[in-house]
Parts: structure tokens; C-alpha cells; sequence
């Protein structure tokens, strides 16, 4: 194999593994929080019912735990992390666990 062969096959490696992860673009962690109803109390860089994505991104800084405490609490809903306004549960009726994996590690990059 020559040296052009090998770094396609890389690159399209690096690009399956990726998907095979949850790894989201913005389109696709847009489509899948609007489907749920995320930014109707969320947003990337302002607070309005709930935290922004900014804010949550920086309390979760390097928590190695984050995107199952996350995950979690996006599926069971609750309230007192950010206020007392609570975040109702959202079930996998609503979002997919692939999808909600996936939109947490996108909200994690902001």
C-alpha cells in the first residue's frame, strides 16, 4: 500500500470512529435538540429558563464524569443545579440516548 492509500484509509478511520462515538456537528446537535425541545429554555451563549450551553460546558470543565451526570439529568429532569425553576425528565420518546450522548458531548465543546 503506498503512502497515499494509507492516509485515506486513516482519514476515513478517523472519520467512522468519530460517528461511531456520538461525535456531533452543529447541524446535527441543532436537529436533535430542536426535535426535543431544548431551546425552548436553552441557548448557546445566553441564560433564559435554563443555563446556557456555555455555562454548562464551564462548570463541567474537565469532569471526566460529565456527559453520563449530564445525560443523567437530562433524562430524569430536576431542579436546583441552576435555580429552582425545574427541568422536566426527558425520555428516550423524546430524545434518543444516541442522540442525547451526543448532544451533551456537543454542548461539552462550547
Amino acid at each position: 500500500m503506498n503512502l497515499l492509500h494509507a492516509a485515506i484509509a486513516l482519514a476515513a478511520a478517523a472519520v467512522f470512529a468519530g460517528q461511531a462515538f456520538g461525535a456531533m456537528d452543529d447541524a446535527a446537535a441543532s436537529a436533535a435538540m430542536a426535535k426535543a425541545g431544548c431551546n425552548a429554555c436553552h441557548a448557546t451563549d445566553k441564560k433564559m429558563v435554563g443555563p446556557s450551553f456555555q455555562e454548562i460546558a464551564k462548570k463541567y470543565k474537565g469532569d471526566a464524569a460529565a456527559v453520563a451526570t449530564l445525560s443523567a439529568k437530562v433524562r430524569k429532569g430536576g431542579a436546583g443545579n441552576w435555580g429552582q425553576i425545574p427541568m422536566p425528565p426527558n425520555p428516550p420518546e423524546k430524545i434518543s440516548d444516541a442522540d442525547l450522548k451526543g448532544v451533551v458531548e456537543w454542548i461539552l465543546t462550547k
